[in-house]
Formats: structure tokens, C-alpha cells, sequence
């Protein structure tokens, strides 16, 4: 039976990893097809900033003086964004058996999508030049931007947590989270999420991105990871 189990584990992560990459590639792909509509419309605004660049991002009374399709363009992305999620959580969802495994598989499936996404990026489009390069990383519900290498970090977080919590989870010894690890993971979540947020009106109003709030962002993942330690250790404190 637990031969059974870990082959079972080790043929979820394959498929995730499989998925990851796979997704990741796509979500490149969708990149490269829209970026030089992008640019075009940017360099109309904006001709002194270079080919490529993101930022300033175009307001939305911009958008508008473009034209329906540009605006149509922002509504498909938007809508493109809500279904990514909602696909990420999906394979969660139809790879585990219980709530503890799709959650894990969900965070192993948005970590190796997001890492592969910047591989093939870079790749494809030789960008970004390096990690502290500025990327805009979602738009709903306001823009969401930093340093590529804060998303990295998370999602390195999210694939080594996720794939511990799949193997214990493969030899019969789940991690229990309990109500405060829950609470930390939260907590650590929402703050990162906030560090991404954190200029967001400057952003909307067409500036610069400016410092990125690394003392948020670093507190968030700390928090998040003590809760994964805590409940891990509790459980691993039961088998003893």
C-alpha cells in the first residue's frame, strides 16, 4: 500500500511539473504575441522610453483615446488573468484527493508555471536583463508589480512547500494546519500581496515605479513559512 502511495505521489508530481512547464510556455507565448501591440501604443505616448520597456503603464483615458480595441484588448487581458487563476486552482483541484493535496498541488502547479513563465521569457525575448529588472505581474483587481525576483522567491517557496506537503502526503504522514498555521500562511500572503500593491495608485496615474517595499515583502514570506514550519513541526512532533 504505501509503495502504491508513493508512486501515486511521484506520478502527481511529474504531471505538475509536466503542467508547469507546459503552461509556462504558454503563458510566454501570450507575451510575445501582445507585447508589440504594447509597445506600439506605449511609444505613442511615450517615444523617449526604450523598445520593450513596461513602464509607464498606459492610463485609462489613454486607452480610450486609442480607440475600442485597446480598450477591448484590456478587457480580454483581465479576463485571460481570472481564468489563469482559475485553471492553476483547477488542476488542484482534480489532482488531489483531499483539500491538504489540491491545495499543495495548486501551490507546486502556480510555482513552476510562474518560474518557467521567466525562463521561456527569457528565452524567447532575451528579457528580463536581470533579476531586479521591474515586471507588472497581474492587473486585477489594481496593478501588481516588483522586482522579477520577488515573484521568484514566492514561487520557489511555493513548489518546495507544496512538493514536502505531496510527499508526506504520499507516505501516509500529512502536515496538519492547524488554525495559527493557517493564520500565518494569511497573514504572510496578504502582506506579500500588499508589498505588489504598494504603488499601485503611482503606477495607475501613469509613474515610474519606485522603491519596492522589500521589508514587506520579506516579513510576509517569513510569516508564511513560519506557518508551514510550525504545522510541520507539530506533525512531525505527533509521530514521535
Amino acid at each position: 500500500m504505501m509503495v502504491t502511495q508513493e508512486w501515486s505521489g511521484r506520478r502527481l508530481l511529474v504531471s505538475l511539473l509536466l503542467f508547469g512547464i507546459s503552461f509556462g510556455f504558454v503563458e510566454a507565448a501570450v507575451v510575445v504575441y501582445l507585447r508589440p501591440h504594447y509597445a506600439a501604443l506605449q511609444s505613442s505616448y511615450y517615444p523617449e522610453r526604450p523598445e520593450g520597456d513596461l513602464f509607464p503603464l498606459l492610463r485609462l483615458e489613454q486607452l480610450e483615446a486609442a480607440g475600442p480595441m485597446a480598450k477591448r484588448l484590456l478587457a480580454v487581458e483581465l479576463a485571460r488573468e481570472a481564468a489563469t487563476v482559475v485553471m492553476l486552482a483547477a488542476v488542484g483541484l482534480g489532482l488531489g484527493r483531499n483539500f491538504r493535496q489540491s491545495f499543495a498541488a495548486f501551490l507546486v502547479a502556480f510555482g513552476l508555471w510562474d518560474l518557467c513563465y521567466y525562463l521561456f521569457l527569457k528565452l524567447l525575448l532575451d528579457w528580463p536583463g536581470t533579476l531586479l529588472d521591474w515586471d507588472l505581474l497581474f492587473l486585477l483587481p489594481v496593478p501588481w508589480a516588483g522586482p522579477v525576483l520577488a515573484p521568484v522567491l514566492v514561487s520557489v517557496s511555493m513548489i518546495w512547500s507544496g512538493t514536502l506537503a505531496l510527499k508526506r502526503e504520499a507516505q501516509g504522514k500529512p502536515i496538519q494546519l492547524g488554525a495559527a498555521a493557517w493564520s500565518a500562511i494569511i497573514a504572510g500572503s496578504s502582506m506579500i500581496i500588499a508589498s505588489f500593491c504598494w504603488d499601485c495608485r503611482n503606477l495607475m496615474d501613469g509613474g515610474m515605479p519606485t522603491n519596492f517595499n522589500w521589508p514587506l515583502f520579506a516579513a510576509g514570506e517569513a510569516l508564511g513559512l513560519s506557518g508551514f514550519f510550525r504545522a510541520l513541526w507539530r506533525s512531525r512532533a505527533r509521530e514521535a
